[in-house]
């Protein structure tokens, strides 16, 4: 969750999404945070008693947003068009930007403007109060799950990046140990839920089973 990153003075990306304090969904952060602290991951990202679903994932989705937005914002100065002039996550995956609206046909980019197109729309769904509302009493619409997959199948892609074309730049920061807990609760949570395809893993399917296999 990003209360772990709390008290370190830290650049994001974009600016931070913040989920209004007083209401439900703060109630339920605050729970995650919580049971966090606790050290126990898979009991963490469980769903608590009584809880809606789509409510939940909502709460998470922001709070992993949040988190990987300040990740990528401490190696920004080392993704650029020359370093990185593609998306990619090691040698065998290659990631081209399409949105579905502005950009129906997807497009070869440097990774840092394929990360830009993707924050952004994040942020734009994370905006749409239609989507994710914010109000008690308004429903989630029936797509949400949906878009909720497409997001985090999208911020996987982050992780993967950074993983595999800037750890050397995350260890001399010794950002080490915020990636790697960032990223075990993010994959604990898609699996609890089955959010992301296993196709969709498998850039990092190593490092999830090693993450992953301690708490099994």
């Amino acid at each position: 969750m990003s209360f772990l990153f709390g008290s370190r003075s830290s650049k994001t990306f974009k600016p931070k999404k913040s989920i209004p304090e007083g209401s439900h969904q703060y109630e339920l952060l605050k729970h995650a945070e919580a049971t966090l602290g606790s050290g126990n991951l898979r009991m963490a990202v469980m769903l608590p008693e009584g809880e809606d679903l789509n409510e939940w994932v909502a709460v998470n989705t922001v709070d992993f947003f949040n988190q990987i937005n300040m990740l990528y914002g401490t190696i920004t100065d080392f993704c650029t068009e020359e370093s990185c002039p593609v998306m990619s996550a090691g040698p065998k995956y290659e990631y081209h930007w399409a949105d579905g609206t502005n950009i129906k046909k997807p497009i070869k980019c440097s990774a840092p403007k394929y990360i830009d197109y993707l924050m952004t729309w994040v942020q734009d769904q994370l905006d749409d109060e239609t989507l994710f509302p914010s109000k008690i009493g308004v429903p989630f619409p029936k797509n949400f799950m949906s878009v909720a997959k497409i997001i985090l199948k999208r911020l996987f892609r982050v992780y993967a990046h950074i993983y595999h074309q800037h750890f050397d730049s995350v260890i001399q920061l010794q950002e080490e140990a915020h990636l790697n807990t960032s990223f075990k609760h993010f994959i604990f949570f898609v699996q609890e839920f089955n959010l992301i395809d296993r196709r969709e893993q498998a850039p990092l399917q190593e490092l999830i089973e090693k993450l992953t296999s301690k708490d099994r």
